[in-house]
């Protein structure tokens, strides 16, 4: 097993941020080097215990995905190795986990885009037959596909906060329509052509997120991480059928333990600290990670 890093430790370069999985170091004032740890978060608490090699296997399937599709948007890749920003002790903190990318100034929305009816979006499609303000038809099930990818963004929360659904309106009221629009059309032309790709590997991306900055000349570009389980959700087509809540390679297994979970004798309430984490769970969810992209990239 590799070993694990939950948290970076590099001094040669200043930290922007810690964030629920990426440390972000500042290299001069153009760009970023976003080193992915192994720490792995869900109901918006970071738990306790890495996951060995996830940090890893989420950068090689982002460096998978823009490799892909670069030719709907540009993204952030500077084309740079990360460890030639680094001291040579600092090497093993980065190496496979890490992107140097440029500075941009981040746009305040995720850009989700839904082909499947799950989660949160079920629950609301349940409520009132809508998702986001967007109307869907009579007799969806929970795991339905939509009759088309839909957008239903959500605005940016701090971190430990919840993101918050909105309305495509209320992203026009936020960044104009001109970049809003551009936005939601680039984020369902990108959501099209990854599920094709994932298909014929035998993987369906439910539903996934986006973000995207604005460089210093304003264009728009792809950024952060993307298409990786952490920001996706992915089914085995095998294990798909409407109705039920299809097994997943993301955290789903990690969340159906923390459901049943205790700390001091009573159930979890989901706020920090979280409860140990069993090798099991650990070792269940690291092979989960691992298996989503052998069959992406095979």
């Amino acid at each position: 097993m590799t070993s694990a890093l939950h948290t970076s430790s590099l001094t040669s370069l200043p930290l922007l941020a810690r964030g629920k999985v990426r440390d972000n170091y500042a290299v001069g004032d153009d760009r970023i080097l976003m080193v992915a740890s192994d720490r792995i978060s869900a109901f918006d608490v970071i738990m306790g215990e890495p996951i060995p090699g996830k940090g890893e296997l989420l950068t090689q399937m982002a460096l998978f995905w823009f490799g892909k599709l670069g030719h709907i948007c540009p993204n952030h890749l500077t084309g740079e190795a990360p460890e030639s920003v680094v001291t040579p002790a600092e090497v093993a903190q980065v190496k496979g986990r890490s992107m140097l990318v440029k500075r941009l100034k981040p746009i305040p929305v995720e850009a989700v885009v839904r082909g499947y009816l799950a989660g949160s979006g079920w629950a609301e499609y349940q409520a009132g037959q809508s998702v986001c303000g967007v109307k869907l038809p009579a007799g969806l099930q929970n795991a339905s596909k939509l009759p088309e990818p839909i957008y239903t963004p959500a605005a940016k929360a701090e971190v430990g906060e919840h993101d918050e659904n909105i309305t495509f309106e209320k992203t026009v009221e936020m960044i104009g329509l001109d970049l809003a629009t551009r936005i939601r059309d680039i984020s369902i032309a990108i959501y099209k052509a990854a599920s094709e790709i994932a298909l014929t590997k035998g993987i369906i991306i439910a539903d996934t997120k986006f973000e995207f900055g604005l460089d210093k000349d304003g264009a728009l570009v792809l950024m952060d991480e993307v298409l990786t389980p952490d920001s996706s959700r992915y089914w085995p087509v095998e294990g798909y059928r409407v109705g039920a809540n299809p097994p997943s390679y993301d955290k789903q297994f990690l969340r159906d333990w923390l459901e049943t979970a205790t700390v001091d004798g009573k159930p979890w309430g989901k706020t920090a600290p979280a409860p140990k984490l069993p090798a099991e769970v650990i070792e269940k969810t690291a092979a989960k990670y691992r298996e989503a992209l052998t069959r992406l990239t095979a």
